[in-house]
């Protein structure tokens, strides 16, 4: 029986499809069965944010209104056999229900060890949709106060929900301006939520898109480890920029 988790947040432009993205490789890496479904309607981009945007043949809207079956929709990842992609598109003929995408999930759930859903930003039906089809949830969040407000807000939700496995990712952080005092830590971020920490992902181009460089997977290697493994390390991006070759560091980093 797969874990069903939606990873969500308060706003939109946190990397909540690149983090899911990141995620979904670096579970299957581990031999795990994964699918990764894009349940934003409208505005989705998981098939790009995967390289296979140029391979969708079926949808999950197809899925839905019954012009093909589960298996024809998912598209399997190139380089990690084990992954697959369940995309969606700009527009359905008829509005896709809760009841609607519980029954395509059901239809998966026997044949994955993970379905990790791409939820859209708010708290509006697009976000009840996707939350009532997970019994986990990853919020994502950055080191910006109204970022955290609205992910609060978003926890309130789940809890009410009927949530009892949430976890923290805290994304894009910046290690030089943490150093320096010019960005929440995660430990204050983390506390502020007040839910389980899950993993940090610094800001750096490098890892933030989706590639296969082994350096650039290490914060989600970490990430699928703590969710799998229920181990607790953390990315360490701030320890480079202490002391005084980090003090050189930070300068350079704030004139690049």
């Amino acid at each position: 029986m797969a874990r069903k988790i939606v990873i969500t947040s308060g706003k939109g432009g946190v990397g909540k499809t690149t983090l899911c993205a990141n995620l979904g490789i670096a579970l299957a890496q581990k031999s795990l069965r994964v699918a990764l479904l894009d349940f934003d309607m409208g505005l989705n981009n998981l098939d790009v944010a995967m390289n296979v945007d140029q391979r969708v043949v079926f949808d999950l809207i197809d899925v839905v209104e019954g012009r093909c079956r589960v298996r024809q929709a998912l598209i399997q990842d190139i380089n990690e056999p084990t992954l697959y992609i369940m995309p969606s598109c700009h527009q359905a003929k008829r509005i896709v229900t809760v009841d609607m995408a519980k029954k395509v999930i059901q239809r998966m759930e026997d044949s994955f060890d993970y379905i990790l859903i791409d939820c859209p930003a708010g708290i509006d039906s697009g976000f009840r949709r996707a939350v009532s089809c997970a019994d986990e949830a990853i919020v994502v969040v950055t080191p910006h106060l109204s970022s955290v407000r609205d992910a609060d807000k978003v926890v309130g939700c789940l809890v009410n929900s009927g949530f009892t496995n949430i976890y923290t990712v805290v994304n894009r952080l910046r290690g030089d301006l943490v150093s320096s005092g010019e960005m929440l830590t995660p430990t204050e971020i983390f506390a502020l939520i007040g839910q389980t920490p899950l993993g940090i992902v610094p800001d750096d181009d490098h890892i933030n898109c989706v590639t296969t460089a082994v350096g650039g997977r290490k914060p989600y290697q970490i990430l699928a480890d703590n969710l799998h493994l229920g181990s607790a390390k953390m990315y360490d991006c701030i320890s480079r920029y202490k002391g005084l070759f980090g003090l050189v560091r930070r300068n350079i980093k704030r004139k690049v």
